[in-house]
């Protein structure tokens, strides 16, 4: 067929998978309010996690000898897009899954590999990341929390804040401090795994606006950590998180964060014909935008299929689909509210209400809009 704009398409065979993850879904998720789905990216259910891992949806892109697939980019792509579309709780091993495993792959020794990955393809070890901190904002090169070098590996000392999921996880990888001050900035950095049954751990939940708890404050106080708790070198942290945040920002969880809440005005839409016609210039425009930022997406998908690591083009991307994300639950609250005297389904409306309130977090997780535009000015030669 012939393609003149070179746009990049999922594979056939990556594709075929798409009908066995509905099927799926389709059994497993019956009887879950639209409000519940919509909090997919945040629904923590490791029996879920568990049954994706027995279907070899989870460790795709990993290697076989290490309990994964060997399978591309694309294949994990349409497994994820399937399960956010759905309103699956994704979340248990949704860290491991999409940067974690592939981290250790990528930087992690021989024996590193063979203890976390196959654990991880089994949905039997829960990732974190350890990256902010309560007084570094977004500037990741001023953490301060710092692993020492001792007799018996490394002692952890420090803070680390919005970690999502850590209370429920097994594992955090940690960007510390191994030398130097942080006056240094990028050199001294490293990345460990941390253990979080370890003694001298803390951790206190954070309740957001919604009532949930996923973030979480997590003190170090002493930890003492095993010498093969470094992953890559030490210093080379900064080079690793970059990657790493390569992987966290390229998949499609980053314009699907509120397709529950479009799926279900679209539903409302289908029963009523006249606020249909209304809108349908509205829903054509955000079903448009929509489409680009899937095929940037599907884009990024094939760089990384490659051996890339595009982290300006996936900084760009996530902040596009976080404005577009961000949008839908005012533009879609704005249609409803045109005629007020026209009776909203109570999921409708419980689904936006959740929807309104957790989509300011959506600039902030991954990398804030203003690091962001100024990695993309970087890439561009701007800056």
């Amino acid at each position: 067929m012939m393609n003149p704009l070179n746009l990049t398409f999922v594979p056939a065979e990556d594709e075929a998978i798409r009908a066995d993850v509905r099927q799926f879904l389709n059994g497993a998720l019956q009887g879950i309010s639209p409000a519940q789905k919509a909090r997919s990216w945040m629904g923590f259910d490791a029996d879920f996690s568990r049954a994706m891992a027995a279907q070899g949806w989870l460790g795709l892109t990993l290697p076989e000898a290490y309990g994964g697939h060997g399978r591309s980019p694309f294949t994990r792509y349409v497994v994820v897009e399937e399960m956010l579309n759905a309103g699956a709780p994704v979340s248990a091993h949704w860290i491991a899954d999409r940067q974690s495993g592939p981290l250790i792959l990528k930087y992690g020794t021989e024996a590193q590999k063979q203890f976390y990955l196959p654990k991880i393809c089994r949905a039997e070890a829960f990732f974190c990341i350890g990256m902010s901190e309560p007084n570094s904002g977004s500037d990741l090169a001023s953490v301060t929390t710092r692993a020492t070098p001792n007799g018996a590996g490394w002692l952890l000392n420090g803070r680390k804040v919005w970690t999502t999921n850590s209370f429920r996880s097994h594992y955090m990888i940690a960007l510390v401090r191994t030398s130097g001050e942080p006056s240094d900035r990028h050199a001294g950095l490293s990345q460990v795994i941390v253990d979080l049954s370890l003694p001298g751990i803390t951790i206190k939940p954070i309740r957001d606006l919604t009532g949930d708890e996923h973030f979480s404050e997590v003190t170090f106080d002493n930890v003492q950590l095993a010498p093969d708790a470094l992953i890559g070198e030490e210093g080379g942290g900064w080079e690793q998180v970059v990657s790493e945040l390569a992987f966290e920002r390229s998949g499609p969880e980053r314009i699907y964060s509120s397709v529950v809440l479009l799926n279900t005005w679209i539903d409302f839409l289908r029963e009523d014909r006249e606020r249909a016609k209304i809108h349908a210039p509205l829903l054509g425009r955000l079903l448009s935008h929509l489409t680009v930022l899937r095929a940037m997406g599907i884009s990024l998908m094939s760089q990384l299929a490659e051996g890339k690591s595009p982290v300006v083009e996936a900084a760009l991307v996530k902040d596009l689909g976080t404005q577009f994300e961000q949008d839908l639950p005012l533009l879609v609250g704005a249609a409803l509210g045109d005629n007020p005297g026209r009776a909203t389904p109570m999921a409708l409306q419980q689904t936006l209400a959740y929807v309104t309130q957790i989509a300011p977090s959506y600039s902030l997780r991954g990398g804030t809009r203003e690091i962001l535009r100024g990695m993309i000015a970087r890439g561009l030669g701007l800056r």
